[in-house]
């Protein structure tokens, strides 16, 4: 099955063409600016020309669904959706954050805990099992703390993301590693993807809203 995969929450515009699990080609730049708007359909057009296909042979699109940038996920849902319209193929959404843990499964860390960085102290978070990618706690808004995460301190565990970089600076926890430069990234949606194909778990498009977690607060232009 070739399966096409956007991932568009973060600062990292990506995408990404398999055949089943077989990664054909990943097309995907960090950029501080969110290309999304500009970079997406011209990095679809080159990850499936690097994949040796063409757009009628996708037979399935897959989505991160968040959380992360509001415009960004909304570019991202957009653009999935219609290319699941056009192409009358199903659409599946992954959280965001399980892309983020797949590179440090089974490497011997008890928990993988991602950290997406939102506003001021705030990161969006959840806790993953280290060898099994098993949800233990679910995604959430969190402020941190010197307190947060003081459960762990006996575990080993690696915190991922651009919000690594404040946990790290204020978090006591000697047994932790912290890894920053780690983005969602379509590459790594393709397990989830196939296991939720497998169980038909597709989303409605008519009603699909990407996972925001929380509202959306834009700035007051001043009269």
């Amino acid at each position: 099955m070739k399966i096409l995969y956007l991932e568009t929450s973060s600062k990292n515009c990506s995408v990404a063409v398999s055949d089943d699990n077989k990664l054909l080609c990943v097309c995907e730049e960090v950029s501080e600016n969110y290309k999304q708007s500009e970079s997406l359909h011209t990095y679809v057009e080159w990850a499936l020309e690097g994949a040796g296909i063409s757009l009628q042979e996708i037979e399935a699109v897959s989505l991160g669904k968040g959380p992360g940038s509001y415009t960004g996920l909304r570019i991202g849902a957009a653009s999935a959706k219609g290319f699941c319209y056009g192409l009358k193929v199903p659409f599946i959404a992954v959280n965001s954050l399980e892309s983020m843990i797949e590179p440090f499964l089974s490497r011997n860390y008890d928990l993988i805990v991602p950290l997406i960085d939102a506003r001021r102290m705030e990161v969006y978070t959840a806790i993953y099992d280290g060898h099994t990618g098993k949800e233990i706690s679910e995604t959430e808004a969190r402020i941190l703390d010197e307190t947060s995460f003081e459960e762990l301190k006996d575990k080993k565990v690696i915190f991922v993301g651009d919000g690594a970089k404040k946990a790290k600076e204020i978090l006591n926890l000697p047994l932790a590693e912290f890894k920053e430069d780690v983005y969602p990234s379509a590459q790594y949606l393709i397990r989830k993807t196939l296991e939720k194909i497998e169980n038909s778990e597709f989303e409605d498009m008519a009603y699909f809203e990407p996972f925001y977690l929380k509202d959306f607060h834009g700035v007051k232009k001043k009269s």
